[in-house]
């Protein structure tokens, strides 16, 4: 299995589908299954048993996954879709950095 260039917490757009164009913060990454779970995209309606968490039941809205070829990096500089890569920065580290932008700027 491939090293995965989205992780929890970055800013992504969806590039295919019915959401397209929409952008979101990465809730969770679902690596086994090449899934991400982003915020206010793909929004599915689900019917809910009486719980604990909700006593009523009845119809929830939640984010549903989408499959990580769908989605691209926002660029931090450009505010645009990105494509990914990593290099090694001074201190020897493995980072991401955004082939869009003029000086590959780093995505943290």
């Amino acid at each position: 299995m491939s090293k995965l260039k989205i992780k929890k917490g970055d800013l992504v757009i969806v590039n295919a589908g019915e959401d397209k164009g929409k952008q979101g913060r990465v809730l969770e990454v679902l690596k086994s299954k090449n899934r991400v779970i982003v915020e206010d995209v793909k929004i599915i309606t689900k019917h809910a048993k009486p719980d604990a968490e909700n006593p009523q039941g009845g119809i929830v809205k939640k984010e549903a996954a989408v499959h990580i070829s769908n989605l691209m990096l926002v660029c931090p500089e450009t505010g645009k879709a990105t494509r990914v890569g990593r290099k090694l920065n001074d201190a020897d580290k493995l980072v991401r950095y955004s082939k869009s932008s003029k000086n590959k700027q780093e995505i943290k």
